[in-house]
């Protein structure tokens, strides 16, 4: 019986010896994985931001398999895209990425060091394009306003304030700002409670004894000085 069971045993080994194929189980993998691969590159909802540039800066998932590639890999390289707030990145299987874009707006010119610069709403930074058309934004003056400025164009737009009628922002490093409008008005804020000034100089300026004022000065709380 035990002869028998040996024999039958070396039969299965000789068979399996004889049958077995290491580069076919192979070529199941590859097949298995070629069909996940990626082929394509879906962008969406995007106005400033070209599709060649996101499909050029993720031309290193092109022909990756599509399980292994990662929500990472897709956004690392398109996070310095000038007006890129944020992307949503959704997997369509078999083989394409769906990108949807979400714009930051540019908000106003920069002048700093000498140079040009778009700011958007997201306090980015960017070169200036004369090529690019941007709706007459207002200009901003005064060293290191990057750093304070989204934050007073949010408390304007959070007070209601007109600012399609500013033509100039200037900043001083005390933390306060001018304002020039189009009639060449200029009203100042204190560098303190500023929501507070913000509001009074909305409601001044729906006075129209105070459109022939050429300043008003609000950097004193409780005061208003008119010239």
């Amino acid at each position: 019986m035990k002869k028998i069971n040996k024999i039958i045993t070396l039969i299965l080994l000789l068979i399996f010896l004889t049958t077995y194929n290491p580069s076919k189980i192979l070529f199941f993998e590859e097949e298995k994985f070629f069909f996940f691969q990626i082929e394509n590159i879906e962008v969406i909802n995007n106005k400033k931001i070209k599709k060649n540039e996101v499909t050029r800066r993720l031309k290193h998932i092109y022909r990756q398999n599509i399980l292994l590639v990662s929500i990472n890999d897709i956004k690392k390289p398109l996070k310095n895209l000038n007006f890129l707030d944020k992307i949503e990145v959704k997997k369509k299987y078999p083989n394409t990425v769906l990108i949807k874009i979400f714009e930051s707006r540019p908000v106003g010119i920069i002048f700093k060091d000498n140079e040009k610069y778009i700011i958007d709403s997201s306090s980015n930074l960017m070169n200036y394009s004369d090529n690019l058309i941007y709706d007459n934004l207002p200009n901003v003056f005064g060293k290191d306003s990057e750093k304070d400025f989204i934050n007073f164009f949010d408390q304007l737009k959070n007070n209601n304030f007109p600012k399609k009628k500013i033509k100039n922002y200037y900043y001083f490093q005390i933390n306060r700002w001018d304002i020039e409008m189009e009639n060449k008005q200029l009203i100042k804020f204190p560098s303190t409670k500023r929501d507070l000034a913000i509001q009074q100089s909305v409601e001044l300026l729906n006075r129209k004894d105070f459109n022939d004022y050429k300043v008003i000065d609000l950097r004193i709380h409780g005061k208003i000085v008119v010239e």
